[in-house]
């Protein structure tokens, strides 16, 4: 049975048009989506530069389009405002800090072995901050009593890690790893404390053995939780 009414004139026949393969897109739209987003990260690359200097509160259109040689209007047109460019760095900087520090240690044995993997890990990245800037710490700052979305995308991505790493510790004491009345919530806390306290230390303060002080410090509160049956060893 035809669907279509008798009445109904002919349909023209489209020319054929190249389409992407995978995509189900003609390819010079492919093409042009490709561009775009291309030219979109390397906005987003120059603004996580930026940003580390200058703090998420100091990016503008304006800033980014004269360091980018782009138009204003070119710019504007892969974000639509600066709150929509300050997210995006966020979301960039939270990516990468998964990959370098977070996804590594999920090929760890579970236990206190991956905590003390995310902590190295940590550890590294923040060798590098120290001389950079934490867009993480430095937001917090900027936007501490300042609610909106560039508020929720920071305080998001901090809480997601903190809820890793907890869970890292949680399951650290399901392992057997740490002692039947070690505080998970406290333990966590103290590791996040350890990072924050060393930036503060090493980047504002320039005290040198900071971050020997840190490994010592984790160190520390790995004594204190661990079961007496595990036995912890160096990084």
């Amino acid at each position: 049975m035809s669907l279509v009414s008798p009445s109904a004139k002919p349909v023209r026949k489209m020319p054929a048009v190249a389409v992407r393969a995978g995509s189900g897109l003609p390819l010079q739209v492919g093409r042009a989506l490709q561009k775009g987003q291309q030219t979109k990260l390397a906005i987003v690359e120059a603004a996580l530069g930026l940003s580390t200097q200058i703090g998420l509160e100091g990016l503008s259109i304006g800033v980014l389009a004269e360091v980018t040689h782009m138009s204003k209007s070119g710019v504007f047109a892969h974000f639509g405002s600066r709150e929509e460019l300050q997210i995006s760095v966020i979301r960039e900087y939270f990516h990468r800090f998964e990959q370098e520090v977070f996804y590594p240690a999920l090929g760890v044995p579970r236990g206190l072995p991956r905590v003390q993997a995310l902590f190295a890990n940590w550890m590294k990245r923040v060798a590098v901050e120290i001389q950079s800037g934490c867009i993480f710490i430095s937001g917090a700052v900027e936007f501490d009593d300042r609610p909106g979305p560039v508020r929720d995308a920071l305080a998001n991505s901090v809480q997601t890690w903190l809820t890793a790493l907890f869970r890292a510790v949680v399951l650290a004491k399901e392992t057997g790893h740490l002692r039947a009345d070690a505080d998970e919530q406290q333990m966590a806390f103290e590791i996040h404390g350890l990072i924050l306290a060393l930036h503060y230390e090493a980047r504002f303060l320039k005290n040198p053995g900071s971050i020997e002080r840190a490994n010592q410090g984790f160190e520390n509160i790995l004594a204190r939780y661990a079961a007496p049956s595990f036995t912890v060893t160096k990084e």
